[in-house]
């Protein structure tokens, strides 16, 4: 029996979230008692667990891929951050009522602040990418101040989509693309932020290990972009690896995880924890251990 709160994140797979290893850190750091636990829940069972929450002893948690929108439907009261981007990461409990919020807005901008400076001066960002993560990226961004956001995504639609929810909170200052359009906004953009995960890689590719990877063009861009990727597996993305060669700025996603992790955990456990470089160092080694 562990004494102190009892947290969770919650996902379908979720064996292989960093997030434990995170809370567990700043749990042994503060010398707190608690704990945080990975709980996998299929997405046919996911809104009994919710409902059930308070009676298995838990006092919150995380929640991702795929149950963010099961958690915003869930929760009796969301934060303005939840709302606006339409999906729920945290879970707490006030005055009995299961909250829910999202950080991952908070996590992406601290980020940014942390490691590429002036990124909020940006007078255009362009975001690759459409999905369920780009929603936190372009809230961020529009929030912090960045005068216009260009949304580019294979599927035009959804870009457009994105933009016109945005586009409610943010008149004028974000627009959806296609594909086509991606070369010309490179060409505006002082800040680059790719959303798109890598896809996996083909089992029946046999491409020789050292054969040189492709690399996205980023030959649009103007010398004074800074490039970003809230992909953090490899740590140094194939979109990282172009800005580097083009000698841009550029910042890698993993403090982005990092510092989302953040509100949740003074919440749960009561202090605010620090992002120190000897854990992004300790998280730096799992990645590359490839657990």
């Amino acid at each position: 029996m562990v004494d102190g709160p009892k947290a969770f994140i919650t996902g379908w797979p979720v064996w292989h979230s960093r997030s434990p290893l995170i809370h567990g850190t700043w749990l042994k750091e503060l010398g707190l008692a608690g704990s945080y636990v990975r709980m996998g829940v299929p997405p046919e069972e996911i809104g009994e667990f919710f409902e059930t929450l308070g009676q298995k002893g838990f006092v919150g948690g995380n929640v991702t891929i795929p149950h963010k929108v099961a958690a915003f439907r869930a929760v009796g009261r969301r934060d303005g951050e939840a709302e606006a981007i339409g999906a729920v990461n945290t879970l707490w409990f006030e005055d009995g009522r299961l909250v829910g919020g999202n950080t991952d807005a908070h996590g992406f901008a601290a980020n940014l602040d942390e490691r590429l400076a002036g990124w909020a001066e940006a007078e255009t960002a362009v975001v690759l990418g459409a999905g369920g993560a780009a929603r936190a990226v372009v809230h961020a961004l529009l929030s912090r101040g960045v005068k216009c956001v260009e949304i580019v995504n294979r599927t035009t639609s959804k870009a457009e989509d994105l933009a016109e929810r945005f586009d409610r909170l943010f008149p004028g200052r974000v627009v959806g693309h296609g594909e086509e359009a991606r070369g010309k906004m490179l060409a505006r953009a002082d800040l680059l932020v790719n959303t798109v995960p890598i896809p996996e890689k083909d089992p029946d590719d046999e491409t020789p290990a050292w054969f040189p990877e492709k690399l996205p063009d980023l030959s649009a861009l103007p010398d004074r972009a800074m490039v970003t990727d809230i992909v953090y597996t490899p740590l140094m993305t194939p979109t990282l690896k172009a800005a580097e060669a083009r000698g841009l700025r550029f910042a890698d996603g993993l403090g982005m995880l990092l510092h989302q992790a953040v509100p949740g955990f003074e919440r749960w456990f009561g202090e605010r924890p620090i992002v120190s470089t000897a854990l992004r160092e300790r998280l730096v080694a799992d990645i590359d251990s490839g657990m």
